[in-house]
């Protein structure tokens, strides 16, 4: 359905789960309604932005232990699979980022009710050590410093970083010390551990991938930074979903204590916690 892309961020996550840790928040825990014998043998199918597939993934095996049901799950560009959703295309669940686009599928008529989820935030990233000496963002544009961007990532991600320097008041200079300019952010961070690069920008959730965990420096970027579109994740349930109790059962997982936890330790800010009602209220993300 959507073309698979050739930047690892932009991949597209079929179901594979065999190989995803539960983690700590599966040991022990009984069913979350008890939806074991309710959904027993179902089937949902589950599409979401690419970016949330690291949380997802292990939610979704906690979730199918619990209750019997078999995910269906895909994970893309949201852009991507949100212009098909306004299309023809049909799923039974959508978590997708930006929250027009949650709010154009409900005035559409394909979304019943959508919920927050998560949200993300911005750091710079530095390699072990600190070789740069960075310590905030106006350091970006100091003589010397290397800075590598990603400005062709799919969008938001891409522009998000060149928004935060415009925001900053050094997007100019700041180009001026880029040594890439690339199409994907993980590749960017390919370049960075390399040693070929001082520090980039991209958002808390990357330094939790596998690939980069325990690899990187992190130093905050003022919120008052952050653009405000990318930030926000929503969930909802489509008008095609076949088992109405079950897509809501999914959806109380997810915005639980339990399914938040999967948010969190990948980097985002969990919709449930202090922070994350802070920004529901801030940016407005509520059902239409």
């Amino acid at each position: 359905m959507v073309e698979k892309p050739k930047c690892p961020e932009r991949r597209i996550f079929l179901k594979s789960m065999a190989g995803c840790a539960l983690g700590a928040a599966a040991s022990g825990i009984a069913p979350f309604r008890d939806a074991a014998a309710a959904f027993k043998g179902k089937h949902l199918q589950v599409w979401s932005c690419g970016g949330l597939a690291e949380a997802m993934m292990p939610a979704h095996r906690l979730y199918e232990e619990r209750t019997a049901v078999t995910i269906n799950y895909t994970g893309a560009f949201a852009g991507a699979l949100g212009k098909s959703l306004l299309g023809g295309a049909q799923t039974e669940v959508f978590a997708g980022r930006v929250l027009d686009l949650a709010k154009k599928l409900r005035q559409a008529g394909k979304m019943v009710y959508f919920k927050p989820l998560c949200f993300t935030s911005y750091v710079l990233v530095t390699p072990k050590g600190n070789p740069g000496k960075i310590s905030q963002i106006g350091d970006l544009i100091r003589p010397g410093v290397r800075l590598v961007l990603a400005p062709g990532a799919s969008p938001p991600g891409g522009a998000a970083a060149l928004n935060i320097l415009n925001k900053a008041g050094i997007l100019d200079q700041a180009m001026k010390n880029a040594v890439e300019k690339g199409t994907c952010v993980q590749r960017v961070m390919d370049t960075l551990l390399a040693g070929k690069g001082d520090v980039s920008i991209v958002e808390l959730r990357i330094t939790r991938m596998a690939d980069f965990v325990g690899k990187l420096e992190v130093i905050p970027i003022p919120e008052a930074l952050f653009p405000p579109p990318p930030l926000t994740f929503t969930v909802g349930v489509m008008k095609y979903a076949k088992d109405r109790d079950l897509a809501d059962d999914y959806l109380s997982f997810l915005t639980s204590p339990q399914g938040q936890e999967f948010f969190e330790r990948q980097g985002f800010i969990p919709a449930l916690s202090a922070k994350g009602q802070e920004l529901i209220e801030k940016l407005g993300v509520k059902d239409v």
